[in-house]
């Protein structure tokens, strides 16, 4: 399924590859959702565990933006001015480069995380729940890079029903494998499980993942017609590709390096309150990555046909692509915002029975939902910023809106006036709409429109 994007109806084009994309990350935070109403079995002590893990584990999430981000631009501008060979080398060397950059991360995180653990909390039973569930996680890290690898490749030559296909598979067998794994008797049922707790949410997760890499690392080398990259492709670095790999994406990785690392230290903030206000912390992590990844599905889809139109050089199409784009993201984030005002406390009992923790949830989940508007609009005209490889206004956004405002904020507030926890849930609100002011005056000057990689 080769599909070019420069001619025919954009917001068509928009729709046939942003649908099935949402679709597959939809059914990925999907299985989040359920894995931590699964952890939420066993104790606060234990999503507290995760919530600590997931946050420093993210931070190596840089490394994949990075790459990640600026394969976008390369292999779908390339599909775009119909280079096929640099097409299928922009997709070995991505495959090749962050896997080897995977492994150095994988080597870094396993020397420091337990003093990271520490620096949250130094409850023994959260600090066992995080190992526990963390070192698995750490040492399958390079499959994980490698399966975004794998979507991305196919994405941006248009073949949008594969990945949507393979992210199905993984999210449905890491539900069944979840409860069969954690649980001495799957709950409900009197099926016997494993019973391995925690670690075995960790290793339902590998499982998925890897065999999700397998599957579409074998469909994308199989041998066929359109874009088929080579596997003695794989033995050797191009530097002249590696280089923009790791400089296009840069502004993009330092905004998510940025922006997770202030996370780490809200989550401190979060830690002060004590762990019913850890654990609702986490919960809202997961409930913002569900509401946070089909707009990445909507993203991705989008910078794929900016990127293609401007390899091209149809600017305008690639204008109108980013306006339709933004027009989708508004309307699921009132979809979502909705969602949110009228059932926070049916959300929350969903992935826990604690009172104290449902309550602070609650709170939490209506002030966070007032930015889910701006911040859809503003994500959806920053397609133009992915497709073109002009990624600057996502770093100069990031770092102004966590570090300038919520920030010093939450500093001020828990040190000078003592503020109680809603203090961080109005952060969140401050920080999405500075960042979705910035991303709109960006997109407004117009610099991505003659941007090429």
């Amino acid at each position: 399924m080769e599909k070019k994007l420069t001619q025919g109806s954009v917001p068509g084009h928009l729709v046939r590859l942003a649908v099935p994309t949402m679709a597959g990350f939809m059914a990925q935070t999907l299985y989040d959702l359920v894995d931590l109403a699964w952890i939420g079995r066993i104790s606060s002590e234990a999503v507290a565990g995760v919530t600590i893990f997931t946050t420093v584990f993210w931070i190596v999430e840089v490394l994949n933006e990075i790459i990640g981000n600026s394969s976008v631009s390369l292999i779908s501008q390339s599909h775009g001015a119909g280079n096929r060979e640099r097409t299928e080398q922009a997709i070995e060397q991505t495959l090749t480069f962050k896997a080897l950059v995977a492994v150095v991360a994988a080597a870094i995180l396993f020397t420091f995380i337990k003093p990271l653990m520490t620096f949250f909390t130094h409850d023994g039973k959260v600090l066992k729940m995080a190992l526990d569930y963390g070192y698995l996680r750490i040492y399958f890290l390079p499959f994980m890079f490698s399966s975004f690898t794998v979507n991305t490749a196919l994405r941006c030559t248009g073949d949008v029903r594969t990945p949507m296909i393979i992210m199905i598979f993984s999210a449905i067998l890491n539900i069944v494998l979840d409860p069969l794994f954690m649980f001495e008797t799957i709950p409900g049922t009197s099926i016997p499980g494993l019973n391995m707790g925690i670690f075995g949410a960790s290793l339902a997760t590998v499982i998925s993942t890897s065999l999700a890499f397998l599957g579409g690392f074998i469909f994308l080398f199989s041998p066929g017609g359109g874009i088929r990259p080579k596997l003695k492709g794989l033995l050797k670095l191009r530097w002249d590709i590696d280089y923009k790999l790791m400089t296009i994406g840069l502004p993009i990785g330092l905004e998510t390096f940025s922006r997770q690392f202030s996370l780490f230290l809200i989550m401190k903030f979060a830690a002060l309150y004590g762990t019913a206000s850890l654990a609702a912390f986490g919960i809202g992590n997961r409930l913002y990555g569900f509401i946070f990844l089909p707009l990445i599905g909507l993203f991705t889809g989008g910078s794929t046909v900016v990127g293609q139109n401007l390899g091209a050089d149809r600017v305008d199409r690639a204008v109108t692509a980013s306006k339709w784009s933004s027009l989708f993201s508004t309307v699921m984030m009132l979809f979502f915002t909705g969602l949110a005002l009228l059932f926070p406390s049916q959300i929350m009992s969903f992935f826990i029975s604690d009172k104290e923790v449902i309550g602070t949830g609650v709170e939490m989940i209506r002030l966070i939902s007032l930015s889910f508007i701006p911040m859809g609009a503003s994500f959806g005209l920053a397609v133009a910023f992915s497709g073109s490889g002009h990624n600057m206004p996502f770093l100069m956004s990031g770092i102004v809106s966590k570090w300038v405002f919520q920030l010093p904020f939450l500093l001020f507030g828990w040190f000078l006036f003592h503020w109680p926890v809603t203090a961080i849930w109005i952060s969140f609100i401050m920080a999405d709409t500075v960042s979705a002011i910035l991303i709109t005056a960006a997109y407004s000057r117009g610099t991505w429109k003659g941007v090429r990689v």
